[in-house]
């Protein structure tokens, strides 16, 4: 039996710390340094950066950390798997080689391609192949796509290493395939090791956000010693898929099953982790704090995947305006209703005339406001339409000329006047397995096609979900307090929809969690979500509760008019909302 295998993360997003490659490889032993910089927003700015600079689909930034860590990985003998490569794995993989030449280095670089759909788009539609994610209806217009990719799993990394690869740059493999691929290659497992499997998923869950899983967006943050800089996970990953979290020694931030939990709950829906390689049963999986840094996850159960894959195509949607106008100190309904009606009077166009019209009044002005800020209010006014120009200029001109003639105190936010910009429409999709390939490029060798079918097999054993804590809520008098007093959140974008996750620290917290935080206790605490389907998951095994809220964000993050079009902080809105909560779980 192989020893654990150390995967660390030196990214979550498109924009992370550059220098995290540099301290995962310098700050401490690692086997496998990995980075996430994909999502479906990252997508769609991808393609964009591919319109301007052909072959150029893909995180530079992952280049810029290959000069500064490649000489140290191939003399430490550290694997890199990164999804850098984005829209342009090839492209990615070239530069990567360049850089190598210039350090003087000769790694073996492969990379995975078979992801990129939309060269195949109009007949995988003409042949039905394809149907909406939620809804199962076919997609039927091939029009003017910007993007459409399919989510890999880990399998075409497995083979790279099996070749002997010493750098993996992918394109739209899942998040989790990066940490779970060489897992998988370093303890030989199979493709139906279904709970090996869904423990190394679970993991690459954990680390793919990076810092997320150190004290990062954690909601107890204030209890997390050296927030100014955290430091980057990483999994030591067992052959039983058990693994142990921690960061290097002397860096910021914690490991703890608080840190864990939270990351866990993040853009989840239910019990079941629906993935390319397995299905991770989330209600299975336990957590213990063996060490300082150092938390334990395991006992997680898979079941086999489901026979089709995720797709995320990218549309234009079209070209939208965005203004936003101060409302201070008295009268704010009156100031906002007269902004509104004067504009319209202004605006060489009715609301009728353009696709999509949203207005909204952000009241966070305060009474006897002690600050001009606290004095003020926000009218905001959110424009779309297929044509540019009915969005442009006139458009924004039209509010800007109210400056002298409407409300006082009248204060545009946003600067001059000026034209519509351009935004992309999300749509989730699938496609059957069987017929998306994946290809293993060797760079100066040959390449291999790996099937993205998972073979027939019975679980291990049948899925047994966690029972969670048995202590019952304390009763007594209660108290008016914020229920961030007690419960941690974290929140996030799955397309159109967001998810929102609770968890409670302490058994009997969570029975009151459980019996108060209702879907309709929900609704009620976020009025935002009244009209909207909401689902609402149990897993007391990790006293935490998640839901969907179906169509938050609308066509998805760019399209999305929200304040917060990510719903990140969704979960911190829940915790700023007050219940009368037993004396006894409180401080």
């Amino acid at each position: 039996m192989a020893d654990p295998i150390r995967i660390a993360n030196c990214s979550g997003f498109f924009g992370d710390r550059v220098s995290a490659a540099r301290e995962m490889v310098e700050g401490g032993p690692i086997d496998v340094l990995t980075g996430d910089w994909l999502a479906e927003l990252t997508m769609l700015i991808l393609a964009r950066t591919r319109v301007k600079r052909p072959n150029g689909g893909y995180a530079r930034t992952f280049v810029m950390q290959m000069e500064e860590v490649l000489g140290s990985c191939v003399e430490k003998g550290i694997k890199v798997v990164s999804n850098a490569g984005g829209l342009d794995p090839d492209g990615c993989a070239e530069a990567v080689a360049e850089v190598a030449r210039g350090l003087g280095v000769d790694p073996k670089i492969a990379y995975v391609r078979g992801d990129d759909l939309l060269p195949r788009m109009e007949e995988l539609i003409a042949a039905d192949q394809l149907t909406h994610f939620e809804t199962g209806e076919p997609i039927k217009d091939a029009s003017a796509f910007l993007t459409a990719n399919a989510y890999l799993g880990c399998w075409g990394i497995v083979e790279a290493l099996n070749q002997g690869a010493d750098i993996v740059i992918t394109g739209r493999a899942t998040d989790a395939a990066i940490v779970c691929g060489p897992a998988a290659w370093h303890h030989g497992w199979g493709r139906t090791d279904w709970n090996a499997l869904a423990g190394a998923v679970a993991a690459g869950h954990v680390i793919e956000c990076g810092t997320q899983a150190t004290g990062g967006n954690y909601s107890f943050f204030h209890e997390v010693p050296g927030m100014k800089r955290v430091g980057f996970p990483w999994a030591e990953i067992a052959a039983d898929g058990s693994t142990v979290f921690g960061k290097h020694d002397g860096t910021g931030g914690e490991v703890s099953v608080g840190t864990v939990t939270s990351q866990l709950l993040y853009e989840i829906g239910g019990p079941e982790y629906y993935g390319p390689d397995v299905t991770t049963r989330f209600d299975t999986i336990e957590l213990e704090q063996v060490a300082k840094d150092r938390v334990r996850l395991s006992g997680v159960q898979g079941e086999p995947p489901p026979p089709t894959l995720k797709v995320c195509i990218n549309r234009p949607g079209g070209y939208r305006q965005d203004m936003s106008v101060c409302l201070t100190g008295l009268d704010i309904e009156a100031k906002a209703k007269l902004v509104e009606d004067a504009f319209w009077e202004a605006c060489p166009y009715a609301p009728g005339d353009f696709a999509s019209v949203t207005t909204r009044v952000v009241r966070t002005d305060k009474t006897d406001p002690a600050s001009n800020e606290e004095a003020t209010a926000f009218f905001k006014l959110s424009i779309k339409d297929p044509d540019e120009r009915k969005v442009g200029r006139a458009v924004s001109n039209a509010m800007i000329e109210l400056a002298l003639s409407s409300i006082p105190g009248f204060t545009s936010v946003g600067g001059s006047p000026g034209g519509g910009r351009p935004f992309g429409v999300y749509e989730p999709a699938r496609i059957p397995a069987e017929i998306v390939p994946q290809e293993v490029v060797v760079l100066g060798g040959d390449t291999t096609e790996v099937s993205s079918v998972i073979p027939a097999g019975e679980s291990a054993a049948p899925v047994s979900p966690r029972p969670g804590p048995t202590a019952a809520a304390p009763g007594g008098p209660t108290r008016r307090a914020p229920l961030g007093t007690l419960y941690g959140a974290r929140s996030g974008d799955k397309g159109g929809n967001a998810n929102l996750g609770m968890f409670a620290r302490s058994d009997e917290a969570w029975a009151w969690l459980d019996g108060f935080l209702t879907t309709e206790k929900l609704k009620e605490l976020l009025p935002e979500a009244a009209e909207l389907r909401v689902d609402r998951y149990r897993l007391p095994a990790i006293r935490s509760l998640n839901f969907v809220l179906h169509g938050l964000l609308g066509e998805g993050v760019a399209a999305s008019t929200r304040q917060d079009g990510q719903a990140k902080s969704l979960g911190e809105w829940l915790r700023a909302r007050e219940a009368d909560i037993p004396e006894a779980l409180l401080p």
